[in-house]
């Protein structure tokens, strides 16, 4: 089984998302099920309702999951793992607090040394009433493993000192919680975030302490930058996957992008059911690698050309009485839009009524917007089928020429001085005329 696992703490992350999208292309290609396990085990920082949002998302992405598992229920498990290891001497209770600890990491700072936590503090501030965490015993020889990106890791002994795998409370602290439950599921990879490679060797001493041999696969992806070069964080916008979604850009861009970011991939537009197909975690660079919206903007236009003409009605949320007049000149506006905003942007100033009074390039058309308008109300009573015609009429009818018909024109027609051929968006106008000639 492989498995994306989340914390309901914060908005879903691109970094987030891009693991939970390459765990469920490998469950495809390996034909085994995807688990999606909310780590709830942070009460402090859970936020409700963010479990749900990430069903959502997920679902929104089409990453379906198998199996739907909370951490916090498996709490009991968690805590027979740590009995068993206090019975076999492999974790021990330590009563330190948590200020004598911050002394010794201060001294080991003043004395220019890593701070290494000593089993021989254990104790010392033990007393009648005060409740310990529970320490797994440090490494004695060196960890390592194969990192299906980053190549053979290594962590030596002095890396690997004790560490807590239960607090006071008896909740398990994220390292002991996750290997518990990885082997509880049956994991077979693991696929997720940098960030996440100094918990490995962890995880796996917490397997080798419990007597769990499997030899699971580990890939960690390397982080996103932003424009500055530095790592997304929270402070980025396009670091937030709602965002993204919230801009107009769509879940197939979104994933095709997240996929084919520092990868080598056979084609640069594809979706996420062809990237199973092909898709190799080998060929995913070590190296960061930097958000770059213009590609995610050029990635979407690709997305939403793909689309037909009902498909993008239906993401405009048009009303079914225009919906195919919408859908085509949806298509059409694509020639000057990247985004699902920006074309609605475009559609809703096509329908809503127009400012003929406003002045467009720094131009004032409202006398010829009003004269050409009261023309055009009568013409799209009964609008000639080819605009050529249609046009020959509004000329001959307003007496206007030039720059002074066809300005008001377009600004009578779409609400804006600029965009596509009218001559392409007649044949889609005309069946709508009477609703778009209106005027503030």
């Amino acid at each position: 089984m492989l498995r994306f696992a989340p914390s309901p703490t914060g908005d879903m992350h691109i970094g987030n998302l891009r693991a939970a999208i390459f765990n469920y292309i490998l469950a495809k290609q390996r034909n085994e099920r995807f688990l999606l396990r909310i780590e709830d085990t942070d009460f402090a920082r859970n936020i409700e309702g963010k479990d749900k949002e990430i069903c959502s998302l997920l679902t929104l992405f089409g990453l379906q999951w198998d199996s739907l598992v909370y951490q916090s229920e498996n709490f009991p498990r968690h805590q027979q793992f740590a009995d068993l290891l206090l019975k076999q001497g492999k974790a021990f209770y330590c009563y330190c607090s948590k200020e004598f600890l911050e002394n010794k990491k201060q001294e080991a700072i003043d004395s220019k040394r890593a701070f290494r936590y000593d089993d021989a503090w254990a104790e010392c501030e033990k007393s009648d009433g005060k409740t310990p965490v529970v320490r797994l015993r440090g490494a004695q020889k060196p960890i390592t493993y194969i990192d299906n990106i980053k190549g053979k890791l290594e962590f030596l002994p002095n890396e690997l000192d004790s560490f807590v795998i239960l607090r006071e409370d008896g909740v398990p602290t994220y390292n002991f919680a996750c290997a518990c439950d990885d082997m509880l599921y049956d994991i077979s990879y693991v696929v997720r975030g940098e960030d996440h490679t100094s918990n490995t060797p962890k995880q796996i001493l917490i397997h080798k302490a419990l007597g769990y041999d499997k030899d699971i696969a580990f890939a960690h992806l390397p982080i996103i930058l932003n424009d500055s070069g530095k790592k997304m964080s929270k402070r980025d916008s396009a670091s937030s996957v709602a965002w993204l979604l919230d801009e107009g850009f769509l879940p197939s861009a979104i994933s095709n992008y997240l996929i084919a970011m520092g990868n080598h991939t056979p084609c640069e537009i594809f979706t996420l059911e062809e990237a199973i197909e092909w898709f190799d975690i080998a060929k995913v660079a070590k190296s960061p690698v930097r958000f770059d919206i213009a590609k995610l903007r050029f990635i979407n236009h690709a997305h939403l050309s793909r689309l037909s003409e009902d498909k993008i009605a239906l993401l405009l949320e048009s009303s079914k009485q225009y919906a195919s007049q919408i859908g085509a000149l949806g298509k059409i506006y694509l020639e000057e839009a990247s985004t699902l905003n920006e074309l609605r942007a475009k559609i809703n100033a096509l329908l809503e009524p127009k400012d003929i009074g406003a002045s467009y390039e720094g131009c004032d058309f409202s006398k010829q917007c009003e004269k050409l308008f009261e023309v055009l109300s009568q013409v799209a009573k009964n609008p000639p089928s080819s605009y050529e015609e249609f046009k020959s009429i509004a000329i001959k009818q307003s007496e206007l020429k030039g720059k002074e018909f066809f300005k008001p024109l377009r600004i009578l027609l779409t609400g804006a001085s600029h965009g596509p051929d009218i001559s392409a968006m007649y044949p889609h106008l005309r069946e709508i005329l009477p609703y778009i000639l209106r005027k503030k």
